[in-house]
Parts: structure tokens; C-alpha cells; sequence
């Protein structure tokens, strides 16, 4: 009796418009969005997307930022990648780095952001009341990796060929050992070129939906943040493979190190003791000391 009523109860019942490819509560959250903006497509990709990515970028950074200058909470600073490094923090290279922060954040971000717009409509991008679904959504997010990979990597190493890099990646370089709000401290052409197009660029080609470009560049802001924040924190990215790029200038030129492998440029990276410290920590023992540096350790014996 039991068995067939438990039988009849889910026969009865409405499953159609349960989808868990795409969440109800959160094609609401979208609608509102996009009424918030009028339902104007230029001011969600334009507007929206440069208001997102500021958002992230500063919150993300200033945070990292005040642990830099405070050096609050003190158990954090076990953490640090290079320990001997922006202890306290350079006045003269923090003013620098706000100024041009400010200027590609306020003024090259929204004049790219209206790109990105003109892009999506050529495309024929959307960003409506229709969402896409989380399949759909995963599958633009690892094409959005492999085509930022490739874009960055080979964008990064033709900015360090002597004259390019002298005329727009040497400003990049001034800080050798990187805080969070450096991963936008770049000449505007090494900003748009060697960071937003790749980041945009695999969306534009598989024609994604703008909520898919969103979550992309929170990730991709976050991750680039923790990149360039000189801290390896637990259950976070690691960061001490772009470290390793800032503090020896010639090698790391990906995000992946797929093409860095491929092409050598990983080589020295390979030999130092940042490569096997270079994985998602998964405990609060700092790598520095569950992994130290022999050679260091030998140099302070003698």
C-alpha cells in the first residue's frame, strides 16, 4: 500500500518546469539586471560589464592591499611569497601604481567596454531574459581559458622583446615582487592588447551570452589578482608561478604554463623550488615552510 502510494504521489507530481541546467532563481536575478538597465543592451555590455569588472578588481585588491600596509591580520604574513619584499611598501611605487591603476580602470576599461559591445552586436551576442545553460556556460568558460592562454602567452612574449618592452612592459616590471592592484599596472596598449582582448576574445567567438562573459571576468579578475598578490594562501590559486615571472622577468610568460612547457620558457621555473610550491595549499602550514628553499638555507648556514 505504502509502495503504491508513494508510487501515485510522484506520479502526480509536476517536474516540467524544474531544470537544474538552468536555475529559475537565477534567470529571476538576471531579469532584474536587466530591467535595472533598461533592457538597453549597450549599457549592459558597456556600462555593466566596466562596472563588474571595477567592482571586482577593487574590492579583490584593496583588501589585499590593506593587509600590505597594515600588515594585518600579522598571521597572514607567514604567507608571503618573496618575504623580504614590500616590507612596508614603497610610497613612491604605490602613488605611481594608483595613478595608472586609476587611469586604465576609469577611462581605457569603459572606452574597451564599449568595444566589447560593438563586438557582441557584430556577433550577435546576447544578454536578454534567455539565459544559457550551465553546460553551456562551463563549455564557453574552458574555450574562454584555452583562447586567453594562447592570446596572453604569445601577446606577453612580444612585449618583451627589447624595444617593446622598453616603450610599454617595463612599466609592468617596476614592481619584481607584485602586490594585487598590479594586475592592471600596464601602458594602455599592453592593457588592451595582452590583457582584455584575450580575456573577451574566446566569448566573442563562441557567441556566448553576456551573463557567461560576467562570470568569466569576475574569475579572471580574481585570479589574476591572487596572481600578481604575492601571497600564497590556503585554498586559493597559486601565485608563484607569475611571481616567478616578475622576480626573473625572462621566463613564466603564460597563465597555464601549457605553452611555457611547450615553447622551454618554463625552464628555470622547473629548477627552482617555486615549482613544487606552485599547487593549491590545502592546509595552513605556509609552503615556504613545509617546502623550504635548501639553497636559501644552505647560504644562512655557511
Amino acid at each position: 500500500m505504502v509502495f503504491h502510494h508513494v508510487q501515485h504521489i510522484l506520479k502526480d507530481a509536476t517536474f516540467e518546469s524544474v531544470n537544474i541546467t538552468k536555475p529559475q532563481n537565477l534567470e529571476l536575478a538576471w531579469g532584474k539586471v536587466y530591467r535595472l538597465f533598461g533592457e538597453n543592451d549597450m549599457l549592459m555590455f558597456s556600462i555593466g560589464t566596466w562596472i563588474l569588472v571595477m567592482a571586482t578588481y577593487w574590492v579583490t585588491n584593496l583588501s589585499f592591499l590593506a593587509i600590505d600596509l597594515t600588515g594585518k591580520p600579522r598571521f597572514l604574513s607567514k604567507y608571503k611569497v618573496q618575504q623580504d619584499k614590500n616590507v612596508p611598501l614603497n610610497p613612491a611605487l604605490l602613488s605611481r601604481l594608483l595613478k595608472t591603476t586609476g587611469i586604465n580602470m576609469m577611462f581605457i576599461t569603459p572606452i574597451a567596454s564599449y568595444g566589447f559591445y560593438v563586438a557582441a552586436r557584430w556577433r550577435g551576442m546576447s544578454c536578454g531574459y534567455d539565459l544559457p545553460s550551465i553546460p553551456r556556460i562551463l563549455a564557453d568558460l574552458v574555450l574562454a581559458v584555452i583562447v586567453e592562454e594562447i592570446l596572453f602567452y604569445y601577446s606577453h612574449r612580444l612585449i618583451h622583446y627589447p624595444y617593446l618592452y622598453k616603450k610599454i612592459h617595463k612599466k609592468h616590471h617596476e614592481w619584481t615582487a607584485p602586490i594585487g592592484l598590479t594586475c592592471i599596472y600596464a601602458h594602455p596598449v599592453e592593457f588592451l592588447v595582452s590583457n582584455i582582448f584575450p580575456l573577451v576574445c574566446g566569448h566573442i567567438l563562441t557567441r556566448a551570452h553576456l551573463m557567461s562573459v560576467w562570470v568569466w571576468a569576475v574569475i579572471a579578475m580574481v585570479g589574476t589578482s591572487i596572481h600578481h598578490s604575492g601571497y600564497h594562501l590556503p585554498f586559493t590559486l597559486s601565485p608563484e608561478f607569475h611571481d616567478f615571472h616578475h622576480a626573473k622577468f625572462h621566463y613564466n610568460f603564460g597563465l597555464l604554463g601549457i605553452l611555457d612547457w611547450l615553447h622551454g620558457t618554463d625552464s628555470l621555473f622547473r629548477k627552482n623550488v617555486a615549482f613544487k610550491r606552485n599547487k593549491i595549499l590545502l592546509g595552513i602550514t605556509p609552503l615556504s615552510v613545509s617546502i623550504p628553499d635548501k639553497s636559501t638555507t644552505s647560504k644562512k648556514i655557511k
